[in-house]
């Protein structure tokens, strides 16, 4: 019989071992692997500074639009600093002339109104301490300017007050000091004592400021007004009017004296108010300039006249029919002043006339107690 042929020696342990040890990658593999970290890191380490400047810049944008939402959510104001840019601004003009021992106003009889602001924005500060400050109201020379850019110091304007003559009472009277709400004052109860034809300029302004011009230790510019003539009250008695009313007496037109040479012509002729001079005017303008005479002269005559047409006339208007019968007729204001003229029941304005018939309108004598409201 044939024997068996034996496995040979070693065959089946030495593949299980094989497989017992662990595998070993091939070299090349590590080297890649390596090259591989190596730029990794390099490339990292060049990005680092690029990625710390984007996220810097990302959040400075972030932070600057959130202190601009801060900012206009507060109405843009801004607090004592040490770039000492508040000041504070008359917010009103004065009316003027300014007699003594009357009240002193805005215009248009307004209040005059003082404001806290920052010089940078123009912003009123609104909150903060530095809102309710006491502001002190004096009386500055009237050439008082600063220089070219309108600055001073606390001592230029503390040099420049004008103070009462000697034996005279305060310059001022009433409430000469305010205290700001919300970063505004409004002027008070305050009135001349003395007129300024005796200062040096013949003219004052109005001055504000607080204590020693710093508070906390930050300077806060001063206010002043436009310079201004104050005169005696008895010149009161005579103000022209701006504008005139319609029932003002004639001689609060320019020009026209109180019981001076015109008035007495006008007054002979029954011309005593400005609507019965705006009447005469628009009506027989020819005959008004014979009335004041040769004394007036041309230039003196335009200065009347732009006066009293700067009166307010109202809405008031009339219609005169010529013949009776409703058709035609002419449309004029309180003083006579020729509107138009209805055609037809159709309204043509003045200025649609043509030259012939804006010259027959205008030499019309209109019978002004003959009319209706239109």
């Amino acid at each position: 019989m044939s024997q068996k042929r034996q496995p040979e020696e070693g065959g089946d342990g030495g593949a299980s071992d094989e497989k017992k040890r662990p595998r070993v990658p091939a070299l090349h593999g590590v080297v890649i692997e390596a090259l591989k970290m190596d730029a990794l890191q390099k490339l990292l380490a060049a990005l680092e500074p690029l990625v710390r400047r984007v996220v810097k810049e990302e959040v400075e944008l972030a932070l600057a639009k959130h202190l601009s939402c801060i900012k206009r959510q507060c109405g843009k104001q801004v607090y004592p600093s040490a770039s000492g840019s508040l000041q504070l601004q008359f917010m009103s003009k004065l009316s003027l002339p300014i007699f003594t021992g009357s009240k002193i106003e805005g215009e248009d009889c307004n209040v005059v109104n003082i404001a806290l602001v920052d010089g940078l924005t123009g912003q009123v500060v609104m909150s903060g301490p530095e809102s309710s400050l006491k502001v002190e109201i004096v009386v500055l020379e009237g050439d008082f300017e600063g220089d070219e850019e309108d600055n001073w110091t606390y001592e230029d304007f503390r040099n420049n007050i004008v103070r009462e003559r000697e034996g005279k009472r305060s310059l001022l009277t009433g409430d000469v000091y305010l205290e700001l709400t919300e970063g505004i004052g409004v002027l008070g109860e305050l009135s001349f004592t003395d007129n300024s034809s005796w200062t040096r300029s013949r003219k004052f302004r109005l001055g504000a400021s607080i204590v020693d011009g710093c508070y906390n230790g930050t300077r806060i510019k001063e206010a002043k007004t436009e310079p201004f003539m104050v005169k005696d009250h008895r010149g009161e008695l005579y103000k022209k009017h701006y504008p005139p009313a319609l029932m003002d007496e004639v001689w609060r037109l320019e020009k026209i004296g109180k019981d001076g040479a015109f008035h007495k012509r006008l007054s002979i002729e029954n011309i005593n108010t400005v609507k019965d001079f705006l009447t005469l005017l628009y009506t027989d303008a020819t005959r008004l300039r014979n009335i004041l005479g040769s004394g007036m002269s041309a230039k003196m005559w335009e200065v009347t006249v732009d006066h009293a047409r700067t009166c307010t006339l109202g809405s008031q208007i009339h219609l005169y029919y010529a013949n009776g019968q409703g058709k035609n007729g002419v449309v004029f204001n309180v003083v006579g002043q020729v509107l138009g003229i209805q055609s037809e029941k159709q309204y043509i304005s003045v200025n649609n006339l043509s030259d012939e018939q804006k010259t027959h309108f205008s030499s019309s004598k209109l019978p002004l107690s003959i009319g209706m409201m239109y």
